[in-house]
């Protein structure tokens, strides 16, 4: 057994043996690297690791540009030709024409136009409106919340088809009446989102210290609910264009919505309801009703994306 020399402190000896401190980032399973990103970085990150989501947002971004460049693709979606009535897809019409000679291939692009501005227009204000309700319902509380969420329960009871019928009927079939009746019937989704964001935060410390210090209401929903609210709102309106798409459609194809000779997908399919037509004539109502289910599930993925992208338990 070995003498400890004189004078050497005994701790010193005893002290075991380190190995080489891990450099920052290369921790243990990466997590120096994860815990130093920022949440939007943690949130994209999980997004590009969705791959319907990211397939979905290259298909509606080229549905989008598509569109957007209808009129230098294909210039004359109301041209009638009446030598070229129903006539089956060709060389010189892509996708055939329909009953009144008009270029099917060019009515499929500009009517994306169309529905994709229902879509994300109405989309937009009803998350403009439920915010505010929401927002409002959530920090006043009490009387405030009881009428603005019993509001919200009668609006969601009214179907909005027959909200569109009504306003068609009194002011008649539109852009503007479809994005009216959209918004003002699809605001409840985001209100109740929002107002479940309010009430987790008014209790919070600096909520009441912004309050102690004379903050009014509207600057706290400015500067603190309208954020915090921000994400889950943008998975509510990703997800409420998807809605008002399919609810143009319907309107359109009853006849309630977008007016010829403008085309919008809706409308396109109305001039295929025969039922001869369908079984015959499969190029007059294919191109527009694929045009809507993939227009459709591609938001649908992205709202699911982004989605599992804020959820604050989701994988980095």
């Amino acid at each position: 057994m070995t003498a400890t020399p004189a004078g050497a402190p005994a701790e010193k000896l005893r002290r075991p043996r380190e190995g080489k401190a891990a450099p920052p980032g290369k921790g243990r399973g990466g997590e120096g690297r994860a815990g130093s990103a920022s949440p939007r970085a943690r949130a994209v990150r999980r997004f590009r690791r969705n791959r319907l989501a990211v397939a979905g947002s290259a298909v509606l971004g080229a549905v989008v540009l598509a569109s957007l460049l209808a009129p230098l693709i294909a210039a004359h979606p109301n041209a009638v030709d009446l030598d070229a009535v129903r006539e089956a897809p060709s060389g010189a019409h892509w996708f055939g024409t329909d009953t009144s000679g008009r270029d099917v291939f060019a009515r499929t692009l500009h009517a994306g136009r169309v529905s994709l501005l229902v879509g994300l227009a109405a989309a937009l204000g009803a998350v403009v409106v439920g915010t505010l309700f929401g927002s409002v319902s959530g920090l006043f509380g009490g009387v405030a919340d009881n009428v603005i969420m019993r509001i919200a329960d009668i609006v969601m009871s009214f179907p909005t088809v027959v909200v569109i019928l009504v306003l068609a009927g009194i002011v008649g079939p539109s852009v503007t009446v479809l994005i009216v009746a959209i918004g003002l019937t699809q605001w409840p989704v985001a209100g109740r989102v929002v107002r479940g964001v309010t009430l987790s935060l008014r209790d919070r410390e600096y909520i009441q210290a912004a309050e102690a210090s004379g903050a009014n209401a509207w600057w706290l929903i400015r500067k603190h609910i309208v954020p915090a609210a921000l994400a889950p709102v943008t998975v509510t309106g990703t997800l409420a264009v998807a809605q008002a798409i399919m609810l143009e459609t319907t309107a359109s194809f009853l006849g309630l919505g977008v007016r010829p000779p403008q085309a919008s997908w809706g409308n396109m399919l109305n001039d295929a309801q025969n039922l001869t037509l369908i079984q015959t004539m499969p190029w007059l109502w294919i191109p527009p009703g694929v045009a809507i289910a993939v227009t459709v599930l591609a938001v649908n993925f992205v709202g699911d994306g982004l989605r599992d992208a804020v959820t604050p338990g989701g994988r980095t």
